[in-house]
């Protein structure tokens, strides 16, 4: 298939498609006597999984290495447990990041009486170091 046919099938865009190929995530395509990309059904299936792996905020990197793990059968699967866990870690730190600055977001909200004066403790707390 053409890499429209790819992209319509795996929902990931033509660009992407080139993107993830350059990065050596999709292995490079075949080409037609025209030179026009080739994919297989199987690099369509790398393309589905790779946009999953995205929608979980999973790195180009890891999601390279994700690929690599799924496409090697004798691998161990502590591998992509260890993986899985250590982008959990992350995942709970930026969610605890978020946390803080919507709490402190809320509190000068809170203390500010949004009307006509200058004074405004949103502001006030953006400045402090």
């Amino acid at each position: 298939m053409n890499i429209g046919e790819a992209a319509a099938i795996s929902g990931v865009s033509a660009k992407l498609i080139r993107y993830y190929e350059s990065l050596g995530i999709v292995p490079k395509a075949g080409r037609s006597d025209t030179g026009y990309r080739i994919y297989k059904e199987s690099d369509v299936h790398i393309l589905s999984f790779v946009k999953k792996a995205r929608s979980l905020g999973f790195s180009m990197k890891e999601i390279k290495k994700l690929v690599s793990l799924w496409r090697n059968k004798s691998r161990a699967s502590s591998e992509v447990k260890n993986l899985a866990q250590i982008h959990i870690k992350q995942l709970e730190s930026k969610i605890h990041e978020l946390q803080m600055m919507t709490n402190t977001l809320k509190h000068l909200s809170n203390n500010c009486q949004g009307d006509h004066r200058p004074d405004c403790p949103i502001l006030e707390g953006l400045s402090k170091k």
